[in-house]
């Protein structure tokens, strides 16, 4: 085994900074611009169904989020929303885009770590500029051999980054805090699958763990990463 890894792919959004917890701090100003036309729960279902009607359309991060917060602002108002609840949702979009990344707990000491014996990648999705900017604030970019920002995260998609800047997805780890974008597609194109539990998780980001399989692995934060990678 420690022969075959060579690679290691770490996602970024909520893997190696924060990210959820803007969404939900920006969701709940929403909630307050248009608590005189839905309540709470209502609007929150209204958005996810727009988010999940969108992603083909406007991809994953904030500026498809600001697009659905405001189809949903029309929707729920019966196309009365006031000029000034728009203006409001494009300014949260604004400071989303703008506010500063801060790394979590543990993560610059395991793409340090990583970096000494794999060649390390960061595959992230969403936004082109917006996720240079991160990459750019975070500090880490020195650190990785590739970096690849995809549309979405597919079996076929972790089978070409792998190929392309490794051994292929056998001989590759993806690590990362979504089951359903960095764990289960990068085992179903062959690769392991690491785990890395976060405490916020978008709804659309759900799927359940592949157990059984002996690819998969799971560590309570990227602390334990340094270990897992012992047994490589």
């Amino acid at each position: 085994m420690a022969e075959t890894l060579t690679t290691i792919g770490f996602d970024a959004d909520d893997t190696l900074w924060h990210n959820e917890q803007f969404f939900k701090m920006t969701q709940q100003r929403f909630s307050e611009l248009l608590a005189d036309f839905a309540d709470a729960e209502h609007l929150d279902a209204k958005l996810l169904a727009a988010e999940r009607r969108n992603v083909g359309h406007y991809g994953f991060g904030i500026k498809g989020f600001v697009l659905s917060m405001i189809e949903t602002a029309i929707e729920v108002t019966d196309e009365k929303v006031p000029a000034r609840v728009i203006s409001e949702i494009i300014a949260a979009g604004q400071e989303m885009l703008r506010h500063p990344i801060e790394l979590l707990p543990h993560a610059k000491e395991a793409v340090e770590a990583a970096s000494d014996r794999f060649r390390v990648l960061l595959i992230t999705k969403g936004d082109l500029i917006d996720q240079e900017r991160k990459l750019a604030q975070s500090g880490l970019g020195e650190l990785f051999d590739g970096v690849e920002i995809v549309s979405n995260k597919t079996p076929d998609v972790y089978a070409r980054i792998f190929a392309e800047h490794g051994d292929g997805p056998a001989r590759a780890m993806m690590v990362g805090n979504s089951m359903k974008s960095d764990v289960v597609p990068a085992i179903k194109a062959g690769a392991w699958g690491v785990f890395v539990p976060h405490d916020l998780a978008w709804a659309l980001e759900h799927e359940e763990p592949p157990d059984d399989h002996e690819r998969f692995r799971e560590i309570e934060t990227l602390g334990g990463l340094v270990s897992l990678l012992g047994g490589f």
